[in-house]
């Protein structure tokens, strides 16, 4: 009864604040040839009214929010659209290009994430690099940007994958394509894959989340909680309910509470004996001779305190677990949808195969793929960016305004304002993509020039890079852009190859269009239910069906 009484005196002060803040806004706002749903004092969206601002429209629209600003920013003539609402900060939401990159680039300083977002984030990440601004994120960037252009690292995620593959991912397609009839969820496939290998990568443990022989592990479903909670958080209509249910440790803020602490006292374990590890070996006297690759390892190498080490291989580990699986979901219901597509893939996985049994002087087929045969792979890399273009990892991100500023289109944006670009509306832009914007083609990256047959030409990424990243944001831009793309580009076309290659995935429901969930990785509703058939030699280019590796390292 308490919290419920506290709840709702919360409540009455964010109704005061926000009809003050409304009534400052309206006076100081001039309505110049905005009418109707899609327009309102101080900028264009939906329809407001006093003390409550757009709250009506937001409650209608509440189920299909994705749908609806996209509609209200193809509507709005420059792509941006100002949501303002009783229990949140006035929100700037735009999908147009320039803006894009005045926030990400040119005005990076005045568009930090800000206090509200490092708020709902902050009992699990902590003080990681992708919940800190400032000095704080400078030091932490510069330090992951030697790690991950460190080639130990590389080569672990490579090991990694080829270990994950054989042992686990292809004996689990093979076992449901031997019992008939047998259906596998791939995005639960899938998430487990990935679990296993970020946490083999970020620290140096194999928690088995998709090995069957093995219980489910702990420290997964503590990830898999935590995130659900913290992503209703942020989903919240007003914010001062979770606030106060984490003041008085009452309902889903315990659980948070609970699974944070088992995801702390996992990983402060790990690097305690991993420092004891490492003590032992100094005293054996073998150096570096047993220095493991993992990032917690090398963090504690570099002589980080514990608590930065935990924040950090935590903050990766929520970047790494859910991305890649979300875009290999979608883009294998893309493909089953769009067969024409999985054939150019396949044949071009043939080809890359047999070109490197060719030039290893093997007879046949190629068993494995290296680094710079994936980089090449033009049509799968364009099919990946095709599906994250209709259906990013991570639907939209906000940065708060430091400083009053206006927005290349004009658009006033006032200190401590919300802006949010937003990736899966700019993937439907007409006035970005064309007429044909709603389409999967890869002929908008096909199309593309190579760029000469230089090393660095032959790359699809290098290729492909003449696409602005603020016209297409899935992996960020300026100062910020994820320095996990490659690896993640790596992870995907590994995975896509020693599937296809192998296997062919039908859909349960062949009529069935899952919708899209935006939660702090997307997620695909319902799953990805299909049945498994064992590809033949001829369908597959005459990819060999074995389980031997799939990649090696450059």
């Amino acid at each position: 009864m308490a919290w419920f009484v506290a709840a709702w005196s919360c409540l009455l002060v964010v109704v005061m604040v926000s009809s003050m803040r409304l009534g400052r806004s309206s006076s100081s706002s001039s309505c110049g040839g905005h009418g109707g749903d899609s327009h309102g004092c101080g900028g264009w969206g939906p329809r407001s009214y006093p003390v409550i601002g757009c709250l009506v429209a937001f409650y209608r629209n509440r189920r299909r929010l994705l749908d609806w600003y996209t509609e209200m920013l193809a509507s709005s003539p420059t792509q941006t659209i100002v949501v303002d609402r009783l229990g949140a900060r006035r929100t700037v939401v735009t999908a147009n290009p320039a803006n894009v990159e005045h926030i990400l680039r040119a005005k990076f300083a005045n568009y930090p994430k800000g206090k509200p977002f490092t708020d709902v984030l902050g009992d699990l990440l902590g003080m990681g690099i992708f919940n800190v601004d400032g000095e704080l994120w400078h030091a932490q960037r510069k330090l992951v940007s030697h790690e991950f252009s460190a080639r130990a690292l590389r080569d672990l995620e490579v090991t990694v994958l080829e270990a994950e593959a054989r042992d686990r991912l292809v004996p689990a397609l093979a076992a449901a394509a031997a019992a008939s009839g047998g259906v596998v969820d791939m995005q639960d496939v899938l998430r487990r894959f990935a679990f296993d290998v970020i946490c083999r990568v970020s620290l140096g443990v194999d928690p088995g989340c998709l090995d069957p022989a093995l219980p489910a592990p702990r420290l997964a479903a503590a990830f898999d909680t935590a995130a659900g909670i913290i992503a209703r958080r942020g989903a919240a209509p007003v914010a001062a309910v979770w606030k106060v249910k984490r003041a008085l440790d009452a309902g889903s803020e315990r659980r948070l509470r609970e699974e944070v602490g088992v995801i702390h006292e996992a990983v402060m374990g790990l690097i305690r004996s991993r420092r004891k590890e490492r003590a032992l070996l100094l005293v054996n006297g073998n150096g570096g001779d047993g220095a493991r690759s993992d990032l917690l390892s090398r963090m504690i190498e570099c002589g980080y305190p514990d608590e930065a080490i935990r924040d950090m291989v935590i903050s990766f580990i929520m970047a790494g677990r859910d991305t890649t699986s979300s875009a290999l979901t979608w883009f294998f219901w893309l493909l089953m949808r769009h067969r024409d597509v999985e054939a150019q893939v396949l044949d071009e996985i043939a080809t890359t195969r047999r070109d490197r049994g060719a030039a290893a002087g093997e007879d046949g087929e190629g068993e494995g793929l290296d680094l710079d045969d994936y980089r090449r792979m033009r049509v799968l890399h364009a099919a990946l960016c095709e599906t994250m273009r209709l259906y990013p990892p991570v639907a939209w991100d906000s940065k708060h305004a430091a400083a009053d500023d206006v927005l290349p289109d004009g658009t006033a944006v006032g200190r401590g304002d919300r802006v949010t670009y937003f990736q899966y509306g700019m993937g439907r832009m007409e006035a970005i993509w064309g007429a044909d914007a709603a389409e999967f083609s890869l002929d908008r990256w096909l199309s593309l020039p190579h760029g000469g047959d230089g090393a660095a030409a032959a790359s699809a990424a290098a290729a492909f890079a003449g696409v602005s990243p603020f016209k297409y944001p899935v992996f960020q831009g300026g100062p910020r852009t994820c320095l996990g793309k490659e690896m993640a580009f790596v992870q995907m076309k590994f995975v896509a190859s020693a599937v296809l290659r192998r296997f062919e995935l039908r859909p349960v429901d062949e009529g069935r269009t899952p919708a899209f969930l935006p939660l702090m990785t997307a997620h695909m509703a319902g799953g990805l239910n299909v049945t498994v058939r064992r590809r033949t030699p001829a369908a597959s280019g005459g990819a060999a069906n074995g389980t031997g590796g799939e990649l090696t390292s450059s």
